[in-house]
């Protein structure tokens, strides 16, 4: 990998990102990369290594290679997604379907198979940060939804289970954003694509179906059988309150 563009970042000037990489020159190339566009940028070896850095500092995303020896870039998300939210960006050499959505069930926001141009990674990043555009005041959403024993607070952009908050990741708040802007009306696969920054084609559409499989364990009793994100015959995702 090459990294030499020097593509404009337009995501916030003050991101906090950690790179996780065993390679030390693609480790190097991407935090010099990263910082020449704006980004504060820290940098780990390995797996243990990340795990010390996250445990004394916040960051606004994880950039994390895959293939790694030891704990591997999937295995450390998984573990990663029962106490963190930070958004997750996986890189690796393997380009598979299959691969990718492994690592989106183990809870990654993004997959960037190797190589990648620089200004692609910049894209995914900015696409990842951004946050959804505010619902427009001429719309009357109500302030919190009611999922059964599920609530969500559309001003906080909270999930509560009675006095419990559940952890959303990035993707999966985006995605409640989006959904509790138009409930009880269908959002296609093609616009949960675009809403989310992502470029469109068949393996992003099916990366939905991940992320929402996902948000269904936390928002239904019976996942199997959602009640409330609803999935509409030739139209796409709703959400159902009550």
């Amino acid at each position: 990998m090459t990294v030499q563009s020097t593509a404009q970042s337009t995501v916030q000037s003050d991101a906090h990102l950690l790179i996780v990489d065993d390679d030390e020159r693609i480790r190097t190339l991407l935090q010099k990369f990263l910082i020449r566009n704006g980004f504060f940028v820290s940098a780990a070896k390995d797996a243990a290594q990340a795990r010390r850095l996250l445990g004394g500092l916040e960051f606004d995303l994880i950039v994390m290679d895959v293939m790694m020896p030891g704990e591997t870039g999937i295995e450390l998300t998984r573990v990663l997604r029962a106490d963190v939210t930070t958004p997750i960006l996986l890189l690796t050499a393997k380009g598979e379907t299959s691969d990718r959505i492994e690592g989106l069930e183990a809870g990654a926001d993004d997959y960037l198979p190797k190589p990648f141009e620089p200004k692609e990674l910049l894209l995914r990043i900015n696409a990842i940060l951004r946050r959804v555009p505010p619902v427009p005041p001429e719309q009357a959403i109500p302030t919190i939804l009611s999922l059964g024993p599920i609530r969500y607070d559309v001003e906080r952009s909270e999930l509560w289970q009675g006095e419990d908050l559940v952890r959303l990741t990035a993707t999966e708040n985006q995605l409640m954003r989006i959904f509790s802007a138009t409930p009880n009306e269908p959002v296609s696969r093609t616009q949960l694509v675009e809403k989310l920054g992502r470029d469109r084609g068949q393996a992003q559409e099916r990366a939905v179906d991940v992320q929402i499989t996902r948000l269904r364990r936390k928002l239904e009793v019976d996942p199997k059988q959602p009640r409330y994100l609803q999935t509409v015959r030739g139209a796409g995702y709703m959400l159902a309150p009550d």
